[in-house]
């Protein structure tokens, strides 16, 4: 009787310690699920402001380069396409972060979501940096016609320090970018291995 007892006993808090063990585990999902979201939300808000940055360059790029110093029509009309793809591209790869139930979804779905945004957002070096080489040539090219004798001209240093700070400032963002897509998809597999 007495080892019926004890063993009754023992059912119960080991009831009582899966119990809490669930809890946990329902307490830690939503942890994890929260800072994803929000990993999540800082990316798209960084998307945003990128987008918003491109779409503002269309007039004023036209005011900097045409009715400023001079520079062709058809290379305002260049920055304003370059800057309408690039805007194009953000917005593909933000749609992938926009669906308001993703983080109460399928995590093998969020997964793949987020894989596919981090592999576009990395495979865009591909286009964006001969892009961005081409618009410096143009730029430098341009502002050698203005100033043909005088090659160490301020609109050439300005052209020379806003495509290194340009680029500094680029990766910056790129590589934070793919450490938090690589949080989101760590998170979830850290989630989808203890089921």
């Amino acid at each position: 009787m007495n080892e019926n007892f004890e063993l009754e006993n023992m059912r119960e808090q080991m009831a009582t310690l899966k119990k809490k063990l669930d809890q946990q585990q329902i307490v830690n999902d939503r942890f994890i699920r929260h800072s994803m979201k929000q990993t999540a939300g800082n990316i798209s808000r960084r998307y945003y402001m990128i987008m918003a940055l491109c779409l503002l360059m269309l007039p004023y790029s036209y005011w900097a380069f045409v009715m400023l110093n001079g520079f062709s029509i058809p290379f305002w009309i260049f920055t304003c396409i370059t800057m309408l793809v690039c805007c194009g591209g953000t917005f593909y790869n933000s749609r992938k972060l926009s669906d308001s139930n993703m983080m109460t979804n399928n995590l093998l779905e969020v997964r793949r979501r987020m894989a596919s945004a981090k592999k576009f957002d990395a495979n865009w070096l591909f286009f964006g940096i001969p892009l961005a080489i081409v618009f410096l040539g143009w730029f430098m090219y341009e502002s050698y016609l203005l100033h043909p004798n005088a090659f160490f001209n301020g609109l050439f240093w300005a052209g020379c320090i806003g495509g290194i700070v340009g680029a500094i400032w680029g990766f910056s963002l790129h590589f934070k970018t793919q450490r938090q897509y690589q949080e989101i998809i760590d998170q979830i597999e850290d989630i989808t291995a203890d089921q």
